[in-house]
């Protein structure tokens, strides 16, 4: 009596154990499809926590950049104030220099890019029933939880992004709402984004920048930029940034990106707009105190990063030619297409995966060190099930670039083989 109780209770046993491997196994490809979708998932968080090269090179994101020496040394030497009172002299000076950097009559301070994006539409669209045009690949669309239906009540108007980051100038004006028909909401903004980030970095053309805003003038609508790179753009087209933001009546810049600060975004426009967007600011809870530490490095960042943005352009163009020089199946880059620091590798092995390749970079093998002379692991971002997103940044230098290149080439022969 006894042993059968016991066979049957390891009976149930190996049942529940194989029910359980099963739910694991489906739970395990659900999560892979997880992964594959999200853009910002890190893929192998594991492996990249635990990289076991000794020299690595993180090219996840330009936001992971570290406040320089020199930038610490800014922070800790700020003059400070009440900002919420308008009296933190570093923050002024950030908001005039910034102002008179992008030819705009004033400029704000936020904490985020999000942040800024989000003011300058609840800024633009004050009232009920209005509509945003937006790209359908731009960071508001992907990446900002929806905060413009969420939190400012207005509907976007989604529209196709071609691969440089631009729109059709046809479809746009066919998403222009008729103003008598009371049956759809009002359309009140074109949101823009240069560079672009889902499209690989792309510079918005100039003279693109330049229709658009003819569009919206003829239709009695403004033009916001999603800027959080536009100084890249600026750096990649040799020319001030003002001559970028002529066409558009609102922009968001960020701190936190290229220009390697910790915190901070700037917003800019009319005076009236600023005017207004201080109290969207304060409504969202942006308002900060002694705030001129974060804008010190800020005025660093545009004294001494900016200055050499152009490097982590021609880092990334070193990576895709260094990538494509080598005899390989696996991996496609075009080049041409490779505009600022933003690097997109597609994966053209049926049998090879994004999330493949990205846990590979970050292991190291004994053939590999024998070859390499080091134990380099590379940090990427799985962007889709067959895309990679590489990016360069100011604690990138040019000899983690080479090791960086020597790895890729080292991997990307090893899977063709």
């Amino acid at each position: 009596m006894m042993i059968s109780s016991c066979t049957h209770m390891g009976r149930c046993i190996f049942q529940l154990t194989r029910s359980c491997t099963k739910v694991l196994r489906r739970s395990s490809k659900l999560e892979l499809l997880r992964i594959s979708q999200s853009s910002y998932h890190m893929a192998g968080q594991t492996e990249l926590k635990e990289c076991q090269g000794d020299w690595v090179v993180d090219l996840r994101s330009d936001t992971l950049t570290k406040p320089t020496p020199g930038m610490r040394q800014a922070m800790a030497n700020a003059e400070v104030g009440d900002d919420v009172f308008g009296e933190d002299p570093t923050v002024n000076e950030l908001q005039k220099r910034c102002a008179d950097l992008f030819g705009k009559e004033a400029a704000l301070f936020v904490p985020t890019g999000t942040m800024g994006n989000l003011i300058a539409i609840l800024t633009h669209c004050q009232g009920r029933g209005l509509e945003a045009i937006i790209g359908d690949g731009s960071h508001i669309c992907w990446y900002e939880q929806g905060g413009i239906a969420q939190f400012a009540g207005v509907m976007p108007a989604l529209i196709h992004n071609k691969s440089d980051g631009t729109v059709d100038l046809d479809e746009l004006k066919s998403k222009i709402r008729p103003l008598d028909d009371p049956h759809q909401p009002h359309t009140r903004l074109i949101c823009l984004e240069n560079t672009h980030n889902r499209c690989g970095g792309k510079v918005l053309p100039v003279s693109f920048m330049k229709e658009v805003y003819s569009i919206a003038q003829e239709n009695n609508l403004s033009v916001h930029l999603d800027g959080a790179r536009v100084l890249n753009a600026a750096a990649a087209l040799k020319i001030p940034v003002s001559d970028i933001l002529q066409y558009t009546d609102s922009v968001n810049m960020c701190f936190s990106k290229g220009l390697a600060s910790p915190v901070g975004s700037i917003i800019a426009g009319t005076k009236a707009f600023i005017a207004t967007a201080l109290r969207m600011r304060k409504a969202l809870g942006g308002g900060l105190r002694q705030s001129g530490i974060l804008a010190a490095a800020a005025i660093y960042s545009l004294d001494h990063i900016v200055p050499r943005l152009g490097d982590d352009h021609i880092h990334a163009q070193m990576l895709a030619e260094g990538i494509m020089s080598v005899d390989q199946n696996v991996a496609s880059i075009n080049v041409d297409d490779v505009h600022t620091n933003i690097l997109m590798i597609t994966v053209v092995s049926e049998r090879v995966s994004a999330e493949m390749v990205v846990n590979r970079l970050t292991q190291v093998t004994a053939a590999e060190e024998n070859e390499l002379g080091c134990r380099v692991a590379i940090k990427g971002m799985v962007w889709g099930p067959k895309l990679i997103r590489l990016v360069t940044h100011n604690d990138i230098s040019s000899t983690d670039l080479q090791k960086a290149v020597h790895k890729m080439q080292f991997i990307l022969k090893e899977f063709s083989s």
